[in-house]
């Protein structure tokens, strides 16, 4: 297993160095990245997660689905601890912003390749459980942090999320056990395999945006990125080797957790009038670091196994 997030994290690196090289050629502008980010967001992430759930019905995926809720509920209690507990605040410092940082995994994006890699389908399906948390955890808690308003006005959102309709509807078919035609499913199919190509290479232009020169000068930014990708995946290896899962539902979290800052962070402070600069250098600087740690805590998983 190890060697399967070794040779993707590889793969994911080379995609990240196009999307790169695409802007700094020019061939893509900072409008059609948004607009690619958009079309993953929207339609290839939800169509992945869609056909997720064209399987077969069995207790024990059901089951394990379950779990996965269980453990990305643990996970992000973590998540938070961790940075309510590591980011004191201070006057003049992003607190918000770090701990939003800290808090919330780009599990779409870097999530679903990585989970692809390693158990294909099967994982997407579990994936599906901790994007629904992260969905409604970052419209509840994540947007009353960076309006600083204690209102649940945002959660209707939630519903309105296109992951979130393509996990209602790819419930809806899995339970009932509808099949797709197989025209639609392989045309489907084609779609979704544009996941991972155009997540990396957005994510490859968006970080040439950033001065990483001027970044790594930042010690703070260097501590932000320790806790998401460092702390907080550690400490969840600890506890699900305490209270041993299903593997492929350990991994499948540990994945998303394990995942760079997200980048809603960056659209919420455009909404609210905060650092977005800042948060799209963190987001830059986690998502470069996360190519290796990535694979790292699977490695250190896969040892403690």
């Amino acid at each position: 297993m190890a060697g399967i997030v070794l040779h993707q994290a590889i793969v994911m690196f080379i995609l990240i160095l196009v999307g790169a090289i695409c802007f700094k050629t020019k061939i893509l502008s900072k409008e059609t990245v948004n607009q690619i980010s958009g079309l993953v967001l929207k339609i290839v992430n939800p169509i992945v997660i869609l056909m997720a759930y064209q399987k077969e019905y069995k207790p024990e995926l059901v089951k394990n689905l379950g779990l996965t809720f269980l453990l990305s509920g643990i996970a992000f209690f973590v998540a938070m601890a961790v940075s309510y507990l590591g980011i004191k605040n201070k006057e003049g410092r992003e607190t918000v912003i770090e701990r939003f940082s800290s808090i919330y995994s780009n599990c779409g994006f870097m999530g679903i390749p990585l989970v692809m890699a390693m158990f294909d389908y099967d994982g997407v399906f579990y994936l599906t459980a901790f994007l629904t948390v992260f969905n409604a955890l970052v419209w509840s808690h994540g947007v009353m942090q960076m309006s600083g308003e204690k209102s649940l006005k945002s959660l209707g959102k939630v519903l309105r999320s296109p992951a979130i309709i393509a996990i209602i509807l790819g419930m809806i078919l899995f339970f009932l056990q509808i099949e797709l035609p197989s025209i639609l499913a392989e045309t489907l199919e084609e779609i979704g395999s544009l996941n991972t190509p155009l997540a990396m290479i957005v994510a490859g232009a968006t970080i040439i945006q950033t001065n990483l020169l001027e970044v790594f000068k930042k010690p703070r930014i260097f501590y932000i990125s320790f806790l998401k990708l460092i702390c907080i995946p550690v400490i969840c290896i600890i506890l699900f080797k305490l209270f041993p899962f299903e593997k492929t539902v350990e991994m499948t979290v540990l994945a998303a957790v394990a995942a760079p800052s997200a980048t809603i962070c960056t659209m919420q402070c455009l909404q609210y009038n905060r650092n977005a600069a800042y948060a799209s250098e963190l987001f830059g600087v986690t998502t470069l670091f996360s190519i290796g740690t990535m694979p790292l805590m699977m490695i250190l998983y896969e040892f403690f196994s």
